[in-house]
């Protein structure tokens, strides 16, 4: 095995888990989850060589982002909410009734406008690298957040409030 492939299978072996929680998050569904990522892994092995000293996390989103939009366009066909059971974590049953409406208020949004929430709130992007991954301007990305912040919070007032309830 060379130094290549040894590098990329560690850089994939650390980022697998954190992809896929992005895929999940953009598409609502594990099993396309799934396919994202894996189709995502094969291109950045692929250009391996290229962007090793690059940004690989960067354009592995790119790819998240741009296949699960491009799939969309293609099927048009409703988006299947993710079973909140298929999300791991240290505690499945913790904020259990929050990630029911999260996940119902996502579905609300085009792929987009879910892609901008997820790249900016969920992977801590700044606007400028949520616009990179998204291959838009960072006007497209702001307009974008505040039509999909206002279709969450009239999708799922109650999110809100159980959000407020919580803070300190």
């Amino acid at each position: 095995m060379t130094s290549d492939e040894e590098a990329f299978r560690q850089w994939a072996g650390e980022r697998q888990l954190g992809l896929l929680r992005t895929a999940l998050l953009l598409t609502g569904d594990h099993h396309r989850a799934e396919d994202l990522v894996q189709e995502a892994l094969t291109k950045v092995a692929l250009r391996w060589r290229r962007l090793a000293a690059g940004n690989p996390d960067g354009y592995a989103r790119q790819i998240l982002v741009r296949d699960n939009i491009s799939a969309w366009r293609k099927t048009r066909r409703e988006v299947v909410v993710a079973d909140p059971t298929d999300i791991r974590g240290p505690d499945p049953t913790a904020g259990v009734d929050r990630r029911i409406l999260l996940d119902r208020a996502l579905a609300t949004l085009t792929p987009r406008q879910r892609a901008v929430i997820v790249l900016r709130f969920y992977d801590d992007l700044t606007e400028r690298d949520a616009a990179e991954a998204m291959g838009v301007s960072v006007g497209t990305v702001k307009s974008q957040t505040h039509l999909a912040l206002r279709r969450l919070r009239d999708a799922a007032p109650e999110l809100a409030e159980l959000l407020r309830e919580e803070s300190p």
